[in-house]
């Protein structure tokens, strides 16, 4: 026989599903759910954890816990695609604030990241990404002006990707990406919607043009409910 709290899991999930508990609304307290599945409250935890683990709720310290938005983006870890085209794809309501924009010289971080030297010019851009109202992605991008020349925010606001590509007629050829999970900063609390996540996931891409040579580093910072990484993997040969 199935435990119960699976069964009371699955009986919820089935009910945001179904939209008894709307994305942002609140679930029964802990004692109320006790008291509606006539079973213990560790019981109910165990259901909760589940709950949060799989993406369904997140606990908020003093009100409870909040059912989550199902609807993820899906970034494709081998592929280029700009948050634009993402976007339209899915066909969600999507906003880029530039919260900066600006033409210096690069500190030795960014000297290093994109192996130029202190001379060089670099475009410094960054990008809050709203999806449906909510603040949750933060794209810091550092771009080399003698590759990449002309940009204006406006371009940024809409696609440097499609700038490149349409308008400077330049190829872009291959990313190398890096994933990591991080302590949010003290910039991610300020610029994206945060309050209850504790955890940011952060994707440093290294993107080259089709001759192989770096363009552009960009530390792109995302909170964790809102995305999914997807690929394809095919097992070549035996063993």
């Amino acid at each position: 026989m199935k435990n119960k709290y699976l069964m009371i899991y699955e009986d919820l999930v089935e009910k945001i599903h179904q939209e008894e508990y709307p994305v942002h609304s609140i679930l029964p307290s802990e004692n109320d759910l006790t008291d509606l599945y006539s079973t213990s409250r560790e019981t109910i935890r165990k259901a909760l954890n589940l709950l949060a683990q799989n993406g369904y709720i997140q606990k908020i310290r003093g009100k409870g816990s909040i059912v989550l938005d199902l609807k993820k983006l899906q970034f494709p870890i081998s592929g280029l695609v700009s948050f634009k085209e993402l976007t339209g794809t899915m066909g969600q309501q999507a906003e880029t604030i530039v919260a900066e924009f600006s033409l210096k010289k690069p500190d030795s971080n960014i000297m290093k990241q994109l192996q130029i030297e202190k001379d060089d010019k670099v475009w410094k851009v960054h990008r809050i990404r709203k999806i449906e109202g909510e603040k949750i992605i933060l794209d810091k991008d550092y771009i080399i002006e003698s590759q990449i020349p002309g940009l204006t925010e406006e371009i940024c606001k809409r696609s440097i990707f499609e700038y490149i590509e349409k308008v400077l007629g330049r190829k872009i050829g291959f990313a190398k990406k890096e994933f990591t999970v991080e302590e949010p900063t003290a910039e991610d609390y300020k610029l994206l919607d945060m309050e209850g996540f504790h955890a940011i996931v952060v994707v440093k891409n290294y993107i080259y043009l089709d001759d192989a040579a770096l363009f552009q580093y960009t530390e792109s910072r995302h909170r964790p409910d809102k995305f999914r990484f997807v690929d394809f993997a095919r097992r070549m040969g035996n063993a």
